[in-house]
């Protein structure tokens, strides 16, 4: 991992019952790791605020503990100490839950393991009281309550009162700039996997809070101006430590939320997605990566392609959610661990039919993200639990590009790429397609091709304009993007994630059937619904 990985090398503590973090703000007590920053430990209940940011250090740190709720679980790592104490540890990971939501209710995958509520996912039958779905709420508010409290300790009376140096008052700026990113991030994976959840920010004051109900156009309308508002305080591409948020990271957000604005709002942005999606291509920093399977490896921190990642460190980032459990789970039957830098296989995820089926067998040309492992696997899933049924997929491992392990065959040092330029790409492209202005047909055929040329090692695959319609941009979506988080978001703005699109298992049934429409988003966990009368149950459950 590169020495420039902040929040591992800033990483601390942060003891927070989670009840009182979604009822009230967090009163954040700090513990700065010593060896890291030169403060002296102390028992955390006796450390304040006032003593902490004596050393102007912690302001780094604290932000690197807002960055740190993506990738781990607790104080200690891999276990032991969870922020939340109500779900089991290793489930409550926030890239493991955003992963499963978006991927195990899709065409995508299925999960061998019968743990409560699981199966629920990709059979489509999850309740209110699905433990997976309130881990990931629990995950975004955990997140939001951060960063709001870093928020909160950096106003300017705060810093006035502390008589913090302008030099750190300089970094503040872009570290304030990246707290309302990340909790904008948070946002927006509960306006796009839940619609109405409860929102608050630093100005909600302590003590307990009784969160609005909104909707999803005031919700969407905060995200958007969020991001408008800090866009000149985030740092150019390229100019900040890596893992950290920069513009372009921003811009990737934008088009993101923008490319679903129909979904959201009922009103499309197309043309605000093209116009996000071209300030990261014109950017010129970034470009596609030579090799696609490079980018899932333990040194895909070099690519140029890839723009926001969550960074984990075998050593340093222990947990049994985030790239351990992408790296570990797929992994089974025959395949030896050895081949994947690590100490053994857990035997649980699969492809189905559907996705393998996107990349048709032809002589002579091969596509290279077509990663299955198919000795001993059977194409089809007759029965999910057995891992034998059902390809498996290699997409993600803990070797380097040259086949080196990684640093601990537990816990690999693998990033996840939640941003990289092939997705700017393929959002332009649809964007366009859809109607929105500001970009043409010409660039998004040669943008396809370009992903195009790199998969087949050359023009094999490349398209004709009149190839290139949105129906191929969401088959060329999966298979450029498989396994990266997209895939249910996808599903929806294509209208083809519950009452359309039939895949294995869909349904609860081999054969797969269509499913209500209101399982577009998922339910608010009943524990909140009975607990803030301000809440509405989701329409359906």
């Amino acid at each position: 991992m590169p020495t420039n990985n902040f929040y591992i090398q800033d990483i601390f503590k942060c003891k927070v019952d989670m009840k009182t973090a979604l009822k009230s703000s967090i009163i954040c007590l700090l513990l700065v790791v010593g060896s890291c920053t030169g403060l002296d430990i102390q028992p955390t209940d006796r450390l304040t605020p006032e003593v902490l940011f004596k050393d102007e250090s912690a302001y780094r740190a604290f932000i690197a503990r807002v960055y740190a709720g993506l990738a781990v679980t607790g104080q200690s790592g891999p276990a032991g100490n969870a922020d939340i104490t109500s779900l089991d540890e290793g489930f409550s990971n926030y890239l493991r839950q955003y992963w499963q939501l978006q991927e195990l209710t899709t065409d995508e995958a299925v999960i061998g393991w019968g743990d409560e509520g699981l199966p629920a996912l990709h059979e489509h039958s999850w309740t209110s009281a699905n433990q997976f779905v309130r881990a990931m709420y629990y995950r975004i508010f955990f997140q939001v309550s951060m960063a709001n409290e870093f928020l909160r300790e950096t106003s300017d009376d705060k810093l006035d009162g502390r008589g913090v140096s302008t030099a750190t008052r300089n970094d503040i700026k872009a570290y304030r700039a990246e707290a309302r990113f990340l909790r904008a991030l948070s946002y927006w994976h509960g306006l796009d996997l839940i619609g109405n959840i409860p929102f608050y920010t630093e100005d909600s004051g302590f003590g307990p809070l009784h969160p609005h109900k909104v909707i999803a156009g005031p919700f969407f309308d905060f995200v958007e101006n969020e991001l408008k508002a800090i866009e000149n305080d985030m740092l150019a591409p390229g100019q900040n430590d890596y893992g950290r948020a920069d513009r372009a990271a921003l811009w990737m957000l934008q088009a993101k939320l923008y490319l679903n604005a129909q979904v959201y709002t009922g009103s499309d942005r197309y043309t605000d997605c093209v116009t996000a999606c071209k300030k990261v291509i014109d950017s010129g920093l970034y470009s596609l990566e030579d090799n696609w399977r490079n980018l899932f490896k333990t040194d895909n921190h070099l690519s140029r392609e890839v723009i926001f990642a969550i960074p984990f460190d075998g050593l340093s980032t222990q947990t049994w959610g985030g790239m351990t459990y992408l790296v570990h789970a797929p992994v089974g039957g025959t395949m030896k661990g050895a081949d994947y830098g690590i100490n053994g296989g857990w035997f649980g995820l699969r492809a189905t039919s559907a996705l393998v089926d996107l990349f048709p067998e032809a002589t002579g040309i091969i596509d290279e993200r077509a990663n299955f492992y198919t000795s001993g696997q059977n194409k089809d899933i007759a029965s999910i639990s057995n891992f034998a049924d059902g390809f498996a997929v290699q997409k993600f491992t803990n070797l380097s590009s040259n086949g080196d392990p990684g640093s601990d065959l537990d816990h690999p040092d693998t990033d996840f790429p939640m941003f990289r330029l092939a997705d700017a790409y393929l959002m332009y492209a649809e964007a366009v397609l859809r109607g929105g202005s500001g970009g043409d047909i010409g660039t998004a055929l040669n943008y396809i091709n370009a992903i195009r040329t790199r998969a087949y090692n050359g023009d094999a695959g490349n398209l004709t304009a009149n190839d290139l319609n949105l129906d191929f941009v969401l088959n060329e979506r999966a298979r450029e993007l498989y396994w990266e988080g997209h895939r249910r978001t996808d599903l929806v703005r294509y209208s083809q994630f519950t009452e359309n699109g039939i895949w294995p298992w869909k349904g609860g049934v081999q054969a797969g059937k269509t499913t209500d429409a209101y399982r577009n988003i998922f339910p608010i966990p009943t524990s909140e619904v009975l607990a803030n009368k301000n809440l509405s149950q989701n329409p359906g459950y």
